[in-house]
């Protein structure tokens, strides 16, 4: 008598569990505490913390807590499909590595591993502004993989101009425009710690490989990369940055351009009217604006605000498989899978961040099976209800 389900519609898991490591960590708290173990105090805290008394960081992982499945049963679901497809950029899984800045703090080889893992796996990463590699870098790396580039809007719209322009050359498929970083946000551990990577030449090499940037400079990134390092953190902060700028960007560029770090329905819309093409649900994981709302908590409203054709994705705070179909439920089309890889990346190196991600692709994977739905577009709200 044959089973139900088909041996390769189990395989996922079963590789997983004959392929892991003795020694890689099991669960996502694992990950964080090896990390923990690894890595400096300063440059632990630097990935993991949050902004004041880190209530948005709390509030993030509460509102999972809070919202809880309401499962379907006997629905057959023999064959289950992760895929997502946005903006012409194909994913094994509903879900994107987030864009987090100076990568190398947790391992060597920085985003170069996480864009060997993101391709190996199919998950698309988000090159960051903040990298410690160049976009070009990076890209080489991601080979025929696709991926996008996060853009913040310095203070100096010649740099960004430039950005922009070396995005769409090295082959980005879309534009994020970080939109909640005005000013970087108040963190106690890292003013505990004194610690500001980008002064110590890490974060920066968007930057210190921009012919315009560094224009700007006296003398080079090289001779001198702590006056670079500076001369980017006079550049950041941009508290005039308005909607203005949303309307500039747009005459710069044909990419899609996806609006990063919205909580209002308002706003969302407004971003919409603006030709933007889609938004991202995101508190910056707590690390900006100590108790700012959580980013699940406010992804209905965003949702109902945006037109049902233009994706909204949502970060902060995703953490197993289970969160992942709970925003999918709530209106996301994908989410973005943020410290959870970064730990991988710190504990082993590319190997780790495949690892995780491939961990998170069979738990969302088993939680389609006991939720009782084939793939993300089966989900709806009715499969959630709040604690």
């Amino acid at each position: 008598m044959r089973s139900g389900v088909e041996p390769e519609d189990n395989r996922m898991a079963e590789e997983l569990m004959t392929q892991a490591r003795e020694d890689w960590p099991v669960g996502m708290k694992a990950w964080e505490e090896r990390a923990r173990s690894i890595l400096a105090r300063e440059a632990f805290d630097w990935i993991s913390g949050g902004a004041g008394e880190e209530a948005t960081l709390r509030a993030n992982r509460a509102a999972f807590e809070r919202t809880r499945l309401r499962p379907r049963v006997l629905t057959g679901t023999t064959s289950r499909d992760l895929t997502v497809e946005l903006f012409d950029t194909p994913s094994t899984a509903p879900f994107m590595l987030a864009p987090i800045g100076g990568q190398a703090v947790a391992h060597k080889d920085g985003e170069l591993a996480v864009a060997r893992a993101a391709k190996a796996t199919g998950v698309p990463m988000l090159i960051s502004q903040a990298a410690s590699h160049s976009m070009e870098d990076i890209a080489a790396e991601c080979d025929d993989a696709s991926f996008w580039y996060q853009l913040y809007m310095v203070n100096d719209r010649e740099v960004v101009a430039s950005l922009v322009g070396r995005a769409e050359a090295c082959g980005a498929r879309a534009l994020v425009l970080t939109v909640d970083s005005a000013m970087v946000g108040w963190r106690d551990r890292d003013l505990r710690n004194g610690y500001v990577p980008f002064l110590k030449d890490e974060g920066i090499r968007q930057y210190t490989s921009d012919p315009v940037f560094r224009s700007r400079l006296t003398d080079t990134p090289e001779s001198d990369p702590k006056a670079a390092g500076a001369a980017m953190m006079q550049m950041f902060p941009h508290p005039s940055l308005s909607w203005d700028d949303l309307s500039w960007l747009r005459d710069q560029t044909s990419l899609p351009i996806v609006v990063k770090g919205i909580l209002r329905g308002d706003d969302a819309h407004r971003v919409m009217k603006l030709g933007m093409d889609g938004v991202i649900v995101s508190n910056h994981g707590g690390r900006q604006l100590d108790g700012a709302v959580a980013a699940l908590d406010a992804l209905p409203e965003v949702r109902d605000a945006v037109d049902s054709d233009s994706p909204v994705l949502m970060d902060s705070g995703i953490r197993r498989g289970a969160d992942v179909v709970k925003a999918l439920a709530l209106g996301a089309d994908a989410v973005l899978l943020g410290r959870p890889f970064v730990y991988g990346l710190a504990v082993g190196g590319q190997e780790g961040v495949e690892h995780v991600m491939t961990t998170l692709k069979a738990e969302i994977d088993l939680a389609f099976v006991l939720t009782g739905v084939g793939r993300a577009s089966d989900l709806d709200r009715s499969f959630v209800t709040t604690a």
